[in-house]
């Protein structure tokens, strides 16, 4: 091709490169070995032809004829500079070499122009990941991704999807559990072969087990070196077998849309982990399918109780003078009609702890969490009941609903139904549907005691008690009931909470008081330490994808052994710009695990931290810092920190002992 046909490209200058080194350049996306020996510059392909060594970290070495020689670094291969060839290589060996020219001290490459890219099998499937309504991906970009990460990258410059790049897979994968738990919808995680992708198994479970849409997407090393052990090859369907719904490899053979189509349908309907695993040099074989999209694949998901079993809950509702209502977690999508039917009946809503805020507490009906991290309000009620209405929930030991109750119990899932012990009526259903019919129906016994009095009594005599909590303070620390007491009266009523695991996590149950429509995310079942900053990244993802969320302010909440898992992530909230406030409370130590130790009259062993200043160390990220030693000035730090448009850490010195 005539030089004036070529794209020049400026890889730098002369100053850059002395004599008798090569170096890597690289113009437009081509990797290139830049040569400069003897007053003469040479350019050729980077990539050395036996296992793809980077010549331009290799070095000139002259042989006993005093011919210069580029050689790789990896093997000791060599090539003439000028010609690429070998030595006493055949006429068609060799390295593809680029015309250099050096205009003014600047060094230019000329490549042919760019021929237009040729559509493959990862775009075709990240399109059909953004037709089922994929939106938002976290990840790290890596060797054994490339191929599907440029297809995510084209899908960004087009606006289909938004690409958040974490420091670890880890708080990747909490950061999409906590999308999938807040909006029903999976966001995707991205990672490479081996380690990348084992990282992402921990906030996979979290998934799962909290019933979560995601989406894996791991790298994997070429197909023709899948068992012998090469280089981060692991058997990557084994590894995720337990933790997904559904984990295939994309292969040259697939039906690449239809098994992206299907991974999607997984993790949404049946709300849990899809895996999908790209062998590296599947990634960028050429395509010309269609992408997929949902339509006619996916059924309305409500779900009628059988008459028989409407009758006979209103027979017992309508029999009952103290019946209650125990909400869970699989509510959420039911928050209206449940509420609906607890003010036609006068009932006292309790939620478990996963669903905190659902009815938020300050209804007239609400009576707070119950369970390990509940209120007395929550455990006065059940105590007294003579009806439980379980709706959307699993019966967690923490929560501790009392199972000797006549329990009604609505589920949309026939395994939940009476999965640790009976329950007088098993009722298959969506609990939306469920309130509503009931509420269209059922009569309060002549006899009901005037529970909605009693909650307000019951909720004065629970405020007297906190705030006389307060004169527990010696000193050693700020009680958590002073921390929560100003964050649950500063937070907007819209916000979404996202909380860590340990002591500061059982205060945020027991004193926050929940307002509007806040969300509260959690790591539930699994109960993992680290989860709150990351979750926090992707609900304030969900906040800038979808209506629902939009405008909301995200606020995570930890202690210092939970931010301390994943503390580098503060920078992928200051990259992107993630308004997100973090509440810390430090306390210089593991607390519950101390509390654990002392109640089970072991020593305490290892549970002391060594911590920096948090504050100072958010203030190092780019982002906001402040640290609070004093009770009267938490409110003014709360504040501030709710004010700020970016990610802002609020560190509070708190007394491991008051919780």
């Amino acid at each position: 091709m005539d030089k004036h046909d070529l794209d020049w490209i400026s890889v730098g200058h002369i100053d850059d490169l002395p004599e008798g080194r090569v170096k890597t350049v690289t113009a437009r996306t081509t990797s290139i070995c830049l040569v400069h020996f003897d007053g003469q510059w040479a350019a050729m392909d980077n990539h050395c032809p036996h296992q793809n060594g980077p010549l331009g970290e290799g070095t000139i070495e002259r042989g006993t004829d005093d011919k210069c020689w580029v050689r790789c670094p990896w093997h000791g291969w060599d090539f003439d500079p000028l010609t690429g060839k070998p030595p006493g290589g055949h006429e068609d060996a060799g390295q593809t070499m680029y015309d250099v020219e050096i205009r003014d001290g600047e060094i230019f490459i000329g490549l042919e122009p760019e021929p237009a890219r040729e559509r493959t099998v990862t775009d075709v499937m990240v399109e059909t990941f953004a037709n089922w309504g994929v939106q938002s991906v976290f990840g790290m970009v890596g060797h054994s991704n490339l191929g599907l990460a440029d297809s995510i990258r084209l899908a960004v410059v087009d606006q289909k999807l938004k690409y958040y790049g974490i420091r670890h897979e880890g708080a990747a994968a909490f950061a999409a559990s906590a999308y999938g738990k807040l909006t029903g919808q999976p966001a995707a995680c991205l990672t490479i072969a081996g380690p990348g992708a084992t990282n992402l198994i921990t906030g996979m479970w979290d998934a799962k087990v909290d019933r979560a849409p995601v989406l894996a997407l791991t790298g994997q090393v070429q197909t023709q070196v899948f068992g012998p052990g090469a280089f981060q090859d692991i058997d990557l369907k084994s590894a995720f077998q337990a933790v997904s719904r559904f984990s295939q490899p994309v292969l040259s053979t697939s039906h690449h849309a239809e098994l992206a189509s299907l991974a999607c349908k997984n993790a949404i309907v049946e709300q849990d982990v899809a895996h999908l695993i790209f062998p590296d040099d599947v990634q960028t074989l050429p395509s010309e399918e269609a992408a997929a999209s949902p339509t006619g694949r996916v059924a309305r998901a409500g779900i009628s109780p059988a008459p028989s079993e409407i009758e006979q809950a209103l027979e017992m509702i309508e029999g009952a003078k103290r019946p209650i209502i125990i909400v869970g977690h699989g509510a959420y999508g039911a928050r209206d009609e449940v509420i609906n039917l607890a003010e036609k009946l006068g009932m006292p809503a309790m939620t478990t702890f996963k669903a905190k805020g659902l009815v938020p507490d300050d209804h007239p009906h609400a009576g707070g969490v119950l369970g390990r991290s509940g209120t007395p309000i929550a455990s006065w009620f059940m105590n007294e009941a003579d009806l439980i209405l379980a709706l959307g929930t699993s019966f967690s030991n923490h929560t501790g609903i009392d199972r000797y109750h006549a329990i009604i119990q609505v589920d949309h899932d026939r395994m939940q139904l009476g999965k640790f012990h009976p329950v007088s009526l098993p009722v298959w259903g969506d609990v939306g549907v469920f309130c509503s019919m009931v509420a269209d129906r059922a009569r309060r016994h002549p006899d009901a005691a005037d529970q909605t009095r009693e909650l307000a009594e019951r909720w004065a005599m629970w405020r007297d008690e906190k705030h006389r909590r307060l004169k527990e303070e010696h000193g050693a620390g700020i009680h958590s009931f002073a921390i929560f007491d100003a964050l649950g009266e500063l937070a907007p009523d819209d916000a979404i909470f996202a909380v860590d695991v340990g002591n500061n996590t059982y205060s945020f149950g027991r004193y926050l008081e929940t307002k509007g429509s806040q969300r509260v995310l959690m790591s539930g079942y699994l109960g993992s330490i680290g989860f709150g900053f990351p979750a926090a990244m992707g609900a304030w993802a969900a906040t800038q994808d979808l209506d629902a969320f939009k405008g909301r302010k995200v606020i995570s909440i930890s202690g210092d052994g939970g931010f301390g898992q994943y503390p580098m992530d503060f920078t992928t909230a200051v990259k992107y710009g993630m308004d997100i406030t973090h509440i810390l409370l430090h306390n210089g130590e593991l607390g519950k695990i101390s509390k654990e130790q002392r109640a089970g009259e072991w020593p305490v062993w290892e549970t002391n931290l060594h911590n920096p200043s948090f504050a100072a160390f958010a203030k190092l990220c780019g982002g906001h810092g402040a640290k609070v030693t004093k009770t009267e000035d938490l409110r003014g730090a709360i504040e501030e920190g709710l004010k700020r448009d970016g990610p802002a850490l609020i560190e509070i010195m708190t007394d491991a002992e008051l919780v």
